[in-house]
């Protein structure tokens, strides 16, 4: 899913480019063609290097179910481990947006009262998101019933 969206921010800047320099030859503006080669070129450079940051930042996402709580880990330059406690969590709900959905992913997302240590976990699919969800509803009831 991040490969298209910066596959599609890449060729919509290069394609800029390339109908702008098509326009200026058209209407017989002179034009630097090396100049817009290069562009183009810095362009695929810049979409290469999305890509790899990209792919990155979504090897960096884990999780994990333990006994009483849940560790999110994530971040590509500055590493974050989350632990949640199963009993602290006030609702969980799965999100999806249209792109998200167009791939059968969704975003799980923990809440608890504690407004920074929200947490989320991306790039599951739409039943293991699910399942994931029903399964920590069920933990935290249990657990924020022995308090």
């Amino acid at each position: 899913m991040r490969r298209v969206e910066v596959l599609g921010v890449t060729g919509l800047a290069a394609g800029i480019v390339l109908v702008m320099t098509a326009i200026r030859f058209v209407a017989g503006t002179p034009i630097d063609l090396a100049a817009a080669v290069i562009l183009v070129v810095a362009i695929a450079l810049a979409g290469f290097l999305s890509d790899r940051w990209a792919q990155r930042r979504v090897e960096a996402w884990a999780y994990r179910e333990r006994d009483d709580d849940l560790l999110v880990r994530r971040g590509v330059m500055v590493s974050r481990l989350s632990v949640i406690p199963y009993g602290r969590m006030q609702f969980i709900d799965v999100v999806a947006g249209p792109i998200e959905r167009a791939f059968g992913l969704a975003t799980v997302r923990m809440h608890t009262a504690a407004a920074s240590s929200d947490a989320r976990i991306p790039g599951l699919t739409q039943i293991e998101a699910g399942r994931l969800r029903d399964h920590l509803a069920q933990l935290g009831e249990a657990k924020a019933a022995g308090l």
